[in-house]
């Protein structure tokens, strides 16, 4: 568990350290994730043999309970942020109507792109299918 507590630390570290560093827009827990994958997709390509060097707990599964551990803890990580959002109600009065309103905004903005999305992906879907095929 600690292999892989680390190794999860390890990529979001990474990720943080590239973002800082290269000054790009992306946050650094995303390039850790997308660093985490590219790992795991190493890891399973049989042709590389990396199981074979790795440590067991990256290789038998501990990682991916581990993973799962957090993910059913994960609310715990949002705990600071509402103290944060405790600590400011001062802000939060101030501001609260303008906060709702662009969230409310910015809901329905992103139903309505999904929306959009889904039907110009279904019409992109039915034109390719062959007469007749459901």
């Amino acid at each position: 568990m600690i292999a892989s507590l680390a190794l999860i630390l390890l990529a979001q570290l990474l990720g943080e350290a590239l973002a800082r560093g290269a000054g790009v827009p992306i946050p650094g827990p995303v390039i850790g994730m997308g660093l985490m994958f590219a790992f795991l997709l190493l890891r399973d390509t049989p042709r590389l043999g990396l199981p074979r060097v790795l440590p067991k707990p990256l290789t038998d599964g501990t990682l991916e309970t581990t993973a799962r551990g957090l993910l059913m803890n994960l609310s715990l990580l949002f705990v600071p942020a509402g103290v944060g959002v405790v600590g400011r109600l001062d802000l939060l009065r101030a501001q609260g109507a303008k906060l709702a309103l662009v969230l409310v905004v910015s809901t329905a903005l992103s139903l309505l792109v999904t929306v959009l999305v889904f039907r110009a992906v279904a019409a992109l879907v039915e034109r390719r299918r062959p007469d007749g095929e459901p």
